[in-house]
Order: C-alpha cells, then structure tokens, then sequence
C-alpha cells in the first residue's frame, strides 16, 4: 500500500532512540521530509545523519528539550518556516522517573507535568498555526493509560491526561481538517523497555534475563514487539491514507491491554 507521505513535512520530538527514532526512520523510508529533536543535539544530529545515509531520505536533526515552552515554540516555528509548513507532528518526551505514588514529592509531580503533558499541550498551541487542512499530530503515551502500572505511577497520571488532550483537539479542530490520534506501545523492544526490566530484575532481587522471560511469557503473543511493528502503525495514522481516523486510540501490543474500553 502506498500511504502517500512523500513530500509531506514532519517533526519527531525525542527522537534520538527508541520509538521516536523508529518513527522517523519509517517516515524517512515512506518519503517523508523529517525533523528530528532531542534534549542531547549531538545525539539527534547523529540519529538523523544515520537515517538520512540508510534510507537516503531527508532528515535532520536538532537539540529541543521538550519541558522548556520557548525552545518547543522556536524549533516548531523555525522548522516550519524553513520547510513552507508542517504536515505531521509527533509530540514525544522520555517517560517519568519510575516511582509509586507514595514515594513521590511534588517536585516529582511537577517535573513528570512539564515533561510529560505540558509539553504535549506545548506541541498542539505551537503546531496548530502551521498546519493546514490534512494536517495531523499523533501523541505516544502508555500502556498505563489503560491499566495502571504501580511503579510508573506519574506515567500513567500524565499519559492519560495527554489521552484526553489528543481527543479533545480531534473534537476541536476535525472542522480545519486537521486529524488527531493516540498511539499506545506495548512492550516494544526499545532502550527504554530494557530500563524498565532492569529494575523490575532488581526489585524482586532475579536476573535481568528472568525478568524479561517472565514479563515476555506473560503477553499473549509471547514476545515483545519491535520498533518497527510500533512505527508501522504510526505512518499508517500519519498518512493520507488514515483520512477518516481522527481521536482515535490504537494499541500496539500483542494483546497486551486486555480492559475492554
């Protein structure tokens, strides 16, 4: 199927590894011209030379740290401004520190806010002037936002006022002919994934390969996903193609998530 993103202008926020880096190298493939940001400009610039020599695409990267407002505001202002516009925009941040509730302080629950959902509002208040009619913003969040996670508590309590963010504006703006989704990865083979297993193989005092059999074996597809499975279905909800889909949650998670709403 051809989804009809070649030319089309997007920018990747926290896209230096894991499932921002998967996503761009996917738009990359299918055509698209891309933007890249990470708190780290070093990493992004070599994230994006790395894509732009494997798929010979456009891509570039910059240093953005998504909690500083005006440094969200400038990049989108400036990367629209040199590309005649924006057509897709990815929202994206690092998650939360691991913490329950009980433990956290309200320094945490600051920190976990900027990063996590005000940022996503910051994406929407700057992307909004510059996309026009088949424009999109597709927001990342978690699994937590469906069933929350104990040790991931300002992730799921974020996450899911970024879940309501993303249907709100779908509401508002379906009339522009901009579309908005929501995108939310299982366990999906990343860096970040190998973190969180990490500290589970701590926690419970078992190997870091116990822990990842354990949490494999307990997925109804029996693995973990991978980086490109997860990206796939974002240039799918990116692309023309998904013109009729807007405020819409997917799930990519090898039947993870097993709530019915």
């Amino acid at each position: 199927m051809d989804l009809q993103l070649t030319g089309k202008r997007a920018l990747v926020a926290a896209a230096s590894r894991g499932l921002g880096a998967a996503i761009a190298r996917t738009l990359a493939e299918e055509g698209c011209i891309v933007e890249i940001s990470s708190r780290n400009e070093a990493n992004a610039v070599a994230t994006a030379e790395a894509i732009t020599a494997d798929t010979k695409g456009i891509v570039t990267g910059v240093g953005v740290d998504v909690t500083d407002g005006e440094a969200v505001q400038a990049w989108i202002d400036d990367a629209a401004a040199r590309f005649g516009g924006l057509d897709i925009v990815i929202p994206n941040a690092g998650g939360p520190r691991q913490q329950p509730f009980g433990s956290s302080t309200p320094s945490d629950w600051d920190a976990s806010y900027a990063l996590t959902l005000r940022s996503a509002m910051m994406f929407a208040h700057g992307a909004k002037p510059h996309l026009t009619e088949g424009g999109t913003i597709l927001y990342l969040t978690s699994s937590s936002v469906k069933e929350p996670i104990v040790q991931l508590s300002m992730s799921g309590i974020f996450r899911a006022g970024v879940a309501a963010l993303a249907k709100t504006l779908a509401s508002e703006w379906v009339s522009e002919g901009i579309r908005v989704n929501h995108l939310i990865p299982g366990r999906i083979a990343t860096e970040r994934l190998d973190e969180l297993d990490a500290s589970t193989a701590e926690r419970l005092n078992i190997s870091f390969e116990e822990a990842r059999s354990a949490s494999e074996s307990a997925l109804p597809m029996g693995r973990y996903g991978t980086p490109e499975e997860f990206a796939a279905a974002a240039a799918f909800l990116v692309s023309p193609v998904a013109s009729y889909i807007t405020g819409a949650t997917l799930q990519v998670d090898g039947g993870m998530i097993r709530s019915v709403l």
